[in-house]
């Protein structure tokens, strides 16, 4: 039997102790406690204004995890030079709004193109495997490839969102996503919006190696504890 690799995401963590704007809970001992529970990496994403995840943040959790480290980021110059010094073992390349709550919507590579292309390279050439947070979008998988990305996280928000009845359309468009990723040589992720309910159909599809959930984790965490959460994701993971 096998299991698709799970990072846990814990910057909502960080997003408690900012409405406070103290020391507590700490997203650090966070990651250390979802490892614990079988997170096969952590993932955060240090926003540019820094509502969430702190610089400090960044650093211990790349010091101190004892597995992978995942972190998402916005293809700028000052996010660029500060992965190239925490070298994290990937980056995620996400678009951000500042008016959003959460990220929504993958970058739209079509029209950014040669820009984010740079910061792939210098990523890659710095020993940094790299990520598009994508739409399950064709050409847009396309253009990842052509930019030289290692992998493609696919957007399951509107999956997600979807009502009973509802979820065949989005989910066929996950399975082709996939499947065109792996054709184009990259590996297949997926995240956003995935919980306990809805990610069966998610790990169902072969190509998808990794999934990344942090909400519906940490929600659960608050009842049952980060490492317990953790484990019962993890055995939901299986094939």
């Amino acid at each position: 039997m096998t299991r698709v690799r799970l990072g846990v995401n814990i910057d909502h963590v960080a997003t408690l102790r900012e409405a406070r704007k103290t020391t507590e809970p700490d997203p650090v001992t966070a990651a250390m406690m979802a490892e614990q529970g079988g997170a096969d990496q952590i993932t955060f994403h240090l926003r540019e204004d820094r509502r969430h995840i702190q610089n400090r943040d960044a650093r211990l959790i790349s010091e101190l995890a004892q597995t992978r480290v995942n972190m998402e980021m916005a293809a700028t110059p000052e996010m660029q030079e500060i992965a190239l010094a925490l070298r994290p073992d990937s980056v995620c390349l996400v678009p951000e709004r500042r008016e959003e709550v959460t990220t929504e919507g993958g970058l739209d590579l079509v029209q950014a193109g040669d820009r984010v292309g740079a910061v792939v390279r210098a990523l890659r050439e710095g020993g940094i495997e790299v990520a598009a947070f994508l739409n399950p979008d064709h050409a847009q998988i396309k253009e990842a490839a052509r930019l030289g990305f290692n992998a493609v996280e696919i957007h399951t928000g509107e999956y997600a969102r979807a009502g009973r009845g509802e979820v065949d359309r989005p989910l066929r468009a996950i399975r082709e996503a996939a499947a065109a990723i792996t054709k184009h040589g990259m590996r297949a992720h997926a995240g956003h919006g995935l919980t306990y309910h809805n990610v069966h159909a998610i790990v169902g599809i072969g190509e998808i190696e990794e999934l990344n959930i942090g909400h519906s984790i940490l929600a659960r965490a608050v009842f049952v504890g980060i490492e317990q959460a953790t484990r019962e994701m993890t055995a939901l993971l299986r094939r």
